[in-house]
C-alpha cells in the first residue's frame, strides 16, 4: 500500500469520475489496462461514419450550428427554436445564475456536486413538495442514486413554480437512456421550465463537450449572449448532428444499455451488493465500508466512484465487455 493510499485513498476521487491518471499513481501495481467504472458514460460510444468529415481549421458555421440544434430538437421532441447548444451541460449549470432566474436557486440533494456549487441553498428530496418560488434545480434521472420522478409529477412541480413566480430547472443529462422519464415536450410555452441535456453520456463521447438547453426564447437568448457566436466546436457540430439523426444506433444502444445494467445488477447481487437506481448507465451501492471496497477494487485495477456526501456510497458504471464483467466478478469475490 502506498503512503497516499494509507492516508485515505478515496478522498481525491470523490469530486468526479474519470481520474485514471490519479488512480495509477495511487495504485501503481494494479493490473493494466484499468477498467474505469467511475463515470456514468456509455462504454460503447457512437462511431462516426468514415465519410463524416469536418475541417478543424475552420470556425464553426452558423448554419451548421442551426442544423445541429434542429437535429437535437427532433430527438428531444421539441421545436428547434427552443434549443440552443452549449459546450456541455456542466457549463449550462454554471451559467444559470447569469440568465435572470428568480432567487434563491435551490438544489435538491443528493445530486450532482455541481448542483450544490451553483445553488444558494440545498433541500432534501421530501422538501421538493414544499418548495415554491425562486428557482428549483433537480436532476431526473438523478445522480448518483438513479432516482426518477415521473413526468406528471414534474409538471405538477412546474405548475406550482409558475403560480408563485418561480422556475424549475431539470438536469436531464442521463435522460436519453430513459426517454420515458423526460418532461419533454412541454406543451405550454409559458411554463417556466429549463431542461438541460447532455450529449456525451448516452452517446459515450464525453470528450466532445456538447450539451443543450431547452427553454423559452428569452432564456436561450441570455445563454447565447454569454457563450458568443461559437458556443461549440466544429467537431461537436458535425458529430452531434449525425449522432442525433442515427435512429437505429439510438434504439440499439437503449436496448444494450438495459441488458448490461441487468447483468451488472445480477453480478452485484451475487456478491451481496444491492444495486440502486433506474438509470441503465450506472448503479449505486450502499456498503458499510465503501471506502475499503473502493480501495480493494482499485488494487484490482477497477476504478469506481466514492462520494463525499455519503461515505457508504459507491457508484458503478457499466463494464464494457465480458472481460470487464469477469474482472469485476473476480475482484468482488476476492474480499
Amino acid at each position: 500500500m502506498t503512503q497516499e493510499e494509507s492516508t485515505g485513498s478515496a478522498e481525491k476521487f470523490r469530486r468526479h469520475g474519470g481520474r485514471l491518471a490519479d488512480a495509477m499513481q495511487v495504485w501503481p501495481n494494479a493490473p493494466r489496462p484499468w477498467i474505469d467504472l467511475s463515470t456514468g458514460i456509455n462504454p460503447h460510444p457512437w462511431q462516426p461514419p468514415a465519410d463524416l468529415l469536418f475541417d478543424p481549421a475552420s470556425l464553426p458555421d452558423v448554419a451548421d450550428l442551426a442544423t445541429l440544434e434542429a437535429s437535437a430538437a427532433r430527438h428531444f421532441g421539441v421545436a428547434a427554436a427552443s434549443v440552443t447548444a452549449v459546450p456541455g451541460s456542466e457549463i449550462a449549470l454554471r451559467l444559470l445564475r447569469g440568465v435572470g432566474l428568480p432567487s434563491p436557486l435551490v438544489a435538491v440533494s443528493p445530486s450532482y456536486g455541481t448542483h450544490g456549487e451553483v445553488a444558494n441553498d440545498i433541500v432534501d428530496v421530501p422538501a421538493i413538495g414544499c418548495q415554491s418560488g425562486g428557482t428549483l434545480l433537480l436532476a431526473n434521472p438523478n445522480n448518483p442514486d438513479g432516482r426518477t420522478i415521473q413526468p406528471a409529477r414534474l409538471r405538477e412541480i412546474a405548475s406550482r413554480q409558475k403560480a408563485t413566480g418561480g422556475w424549475l430547472v431539470i438536469d436531464e443529462a442521463f435522460a436519453d437512456a430513459n426517454p420515458g422519464t423526460s418532461i419533454l415536450p412541454i406543451e405550454d410555452a409559458e411554463t417556466p421550465v429549463i431542461v438541460l441535456r447532455s450529449f456525451g453520456k448516452f452517446f459515450g463521447l464525453a470528450g466532445v463537450r456538447l450539451g443543450f438547453v431547452i427553454a423559452p426564447p428569452a432564456i436561450l437568448a441570455r445563454f447565447r449572449e454569454m457563450l458568443g457566436d461559437w458556443p461549440v466546436s466544429t467537431q461537436a457540430i458535425a458529430w452531434g448532428t449525425a449522432a442525433y439523426s442515427d435512429a437505429q444506433w439510438i434504439a440499439e444502444a437503449r436496448g444494450a444499455l438495459a441488458a448490461r445494467a441487468a447483468r451488472l445488477d445480477e453480478l452485484l447481487e451475487r456478491h451481496g451488493l444491492k444495486a440502486l437506481g433506474e438509470s441503465p448507465l450506472f448503479r449505486l451501492v450502499e456498503h458499510s465500508n465503501a471506502e475499503e471496497l473502493f480501495a480493494r477494487l482499485a488494487r484490482a485495477g477497477i476504478l469506481t466512484r466514492p462520494f463525499a456526501s455519503n461515505a457508504r456510497w459507491l457508484r458503478f458504471g457499466l463494464p464494457g465487455d465480458d472481460q470487464a464483467f469477469d474482472q469485476l466478478d473476480r475482484a468482488l469475490a476476492n474480499g
